[in-house]
């Protein structure tokens, strides 16, 4: 996820660069922060490629947050545009231009907080990534990439897109902490964690993955599997 901080105080940049940092290394969210000074240089970064998320000041040196996002509006339709403002008053031109939030200075954790839950539930893939430690060395696994992983001899074995392997010594109620919190894992049994999004069918006792894997599903989990299922295909199709 790609986000720009557009201000021309460094102090103000600062300040929601290290919140947005600390909020999304919360939720497990890879984000790359670039900040602008001017909305000029922003621009003409935007320009060179786009950005997901815009956090973009109103009362700027040189051109404005308002004609800077005007500007922005002609060639990118679709970045989540926040104003940070000490005031309101330029609601109607935030309107025109298809503003998601003002985020009014001085502004708190909570706020951010749910500012990003917002944003996340608006991004269908936000970059979500899980960190594993595979010899020694720190590897970023995306969501999207990780088809299934399961728990045997104490280590957890991470089945990947492109058939690659991963494996990692951890406690698999660490390993699956995060993804507990993300619809598209489905947890099989005591020792197995699916990506529904890797699955194409489910045949009453067990899922079968786009690998042709089969994963078989705890018999107290049968019905749970089956309806869990179906809603994750009905959600992702709508």
């Amino acid at each position: 996820m790609r986000i720009a901080i557009v201000d021309d105080i460094k102090e103000e940049r600062k300040l929601l660069l290290d919140r947005l940092e600390k909020q999304l290394s919360r939720r497990g969210i890879h984000e790359d922060l670039f900040e602008y000074e001017t909305g000029e240089d922003f621009l003409l970064a935007a320009k060179e490629r786009p950005f997901t998320v815009v956090f973009l000041d109103i009362y700027m040196n040189g051109a404005n947050g308002i004609e800077t996002a005007r500007a922005l509006r002609k060639f990118d339709s679709d970045a989540l545009l926040i104003f940070t403002t000490t005031s309101t008053d330029h609601a109607l031109d935030g309107f025109k231009v298809r503003a998601m939030h003002y985020l009014v200075k001085p502004y708190h954790e909570n706020e951010i907080s749910s500012l990003i839950d917002e944003i996340l539930s608006r991004i269908p893939d936000s970059g979500k990534y899980i960190d594993v430690k595979v010899n020694g060395s720190n590897v970023q696994v995306p969501f999207r990439n990780l088809v299934y992983a399961e728990h045997f001899s104490h280590m957890i074995h991470i089945h990947t897109t492109a058939d690659r392997e991963l494996i990692t010594r951890q406690s698999f109620e660490d390993f699956t902490a995060s993804l507990k919190m993300d619809s598209r894992f489905y947890l099989c049994s005591r020792g197995v964690v699916i990506n529904l999004e890797h699955a194409v069918d489910f045949d009453g006792t067990l899922f079968i993955l786009d690998d042709e894997t089969r994963i078989s599903v705890s018999r107290k989990l049968v019905k749970n599997a089956r309806q869990t299922f179906m809603d994750f295909l009905f959600q992702r199709g709508h």
